[in-house]
């Protein structure tokens, strides 16, 4: 008799409900641990649970029906994932998925081995990251330690009279868990560009360089492989992608968010954990999609080839704007771009939200930019842009 691998995610997103899209295919049974009934995951997840990722009760219920267990978003509690972790496989562990959780462990453990990121300094007060902005001059970037996303829990200092506002605005964080601000050098940059390896037990796979297109903190398109840069230097960046996940243990995919410093400097900004949007492309535009290779190595199966199979991706996000029928959208979109991939998430539109995302596949780079901007933009009721 075949025996059901069961896969629990913890997290209702969109990133969730691509996981399943993939795990359908393999044969691969996903349980989902959801904030709420209707989240994009639960939608197409049959076997869903709503719970809270912060209660360990709900946690050890949850696992108690899986074989192993991975993550939709990096926010649940260190210590709970260290107890679940005597029960089932938590890939990635608590101790690597700390580097995601935490951005001060990150930029200390990064820069112990040797790797390039901008110069930076802990504070615990005002008076500290006043002293930092003053030692390596001003602007500088603040940040949460914890619980910061897309652009939120991050902030451009211009001098002294801000450095209290990082502090009034920390985030309320799990007992236990400390939150400090992440006081950086200010990096004037010319791009930003983001490396995807996959690492189970036995092996790691690297996808190509994407560079991307940020608003606001919210990355709003890729492009793969990134224009203007040299093979020689992608390969590079590619290496270092699968260094930090072997050197931190990943299991699993590691997204490396890099910027390109117009100084010629390329410095590591983040680190993810899970499935990212900056490897959204690899779905229609690689042999195995970050997803697939996600799953395969959380259950540690071979990982599949993350090669190109078209000589350019661009990916947009669709964000939430004017256009509410998303769907109905959709007969614009197709008939104008018979070949444009269009991938939605259930999601109600909210001005900003990301709702789906679209990627063009070419051998052209403006065709592939201009068709998946018409088409991102259309579905975000700027038919016109």
């Amino acid at each position: 008799m075949d025996r059901r691998y069961r896969v629990g995610i913890i997290g209702g997103g969109q990133l969730a409900r691509m996981m399943q899209q993939a795990a359908i295919g393999l044969g691969i049974e996903i349980r989902l641990l959801a904030e709420g009934a209707d989240v994009s995951a639960a939608q197409v997840v049959p076997l869903t649970t709503v719970g809270d990722y912060t209660h360990l009760g709900s946690l050890e219920s949850f696992a108690s029906g899986c074989d192993v267990i991975t993550f939709d978003h990096e926010h649940v509690p260190t210590r709970h994932l260290r107890a679940l972790q005597d029960r089932v496989a938590v890939r990635p562990g608590p101790e690597p998925l700390e580097f995601a959780q935490d951005k001060a462990r990150m930029r200390e453990r990064l820069s112990e081995l040797g790797v390039p990121c901008p110069a930076f300094a802990i504070c615990r007060t005002p008076q500290e990251l006043t002293a930092f902005g003053e030692t390596r001059g001003w602007p500088v970037i603040a940040k949460t330690s914890r619980g910061g996303y897309d652009g939120k829990g991050v902030w451009k200092l211009s001098g002294p009279g801000e450095t209290q506002l990082p502090f009034d605005a920390k985030p309320e964080i799990s007992a236990g868990e400390e939150v400090v601000i992440l006081a950086e050098e200010f990096i004037d940059f010319e791009r930003e560009l983001s490396v995807i390896a996959v690492r189970s037990a036995r092996q790691a796979v690297v996808y190509p360089v994407s560079e991307t297109l940020q608003r606001s903190g919210v990355c709003v398109e890729t492009i793969t492989p990134a224009p203007r840069l040299p093979a020689e230097q992608a390969s590079a960046l590619q290496e270092l992608g699968l260094r930090i996940a072997g050197e931190l243990g990943v299991i699993g995919v590691l997204a490396v968010e890099l910027m390109q410093a117009r100084d010629g400097r390329i410095l590591v900004n983040e680190l993810a954990m899970r499935p990212h949007n900056t490897g959204h492309w690899s779905i229609d535009g690689a042999r195995t999609s970050q997803f697939e290779n996600h799953i395969r190595a959380v259950l540690g199966l071979p990982l599949g080839a993350p090669d190109m199979i078209c000589p350019v991706a661009v990916m947009d996000n669709v964000l939430g704007g004017a256009e509410q029928d998303l769907t109905g959208a959709l007969q614009h979109v197709f008939a104008r771009d018979r070949e444009i991939a269009v991938h939605l998430y259930g999601k109600d539109v909210r001005p900003g939200r990301k709702v789906g995302h679209v990627t063009a596949c070419d051998t052209d780079l403006g065709s592939a930019v201009s068709r998946a901007r018409h088409a991102a933009r259309y579905l975000m009721g700027e038919p016109d842009a």
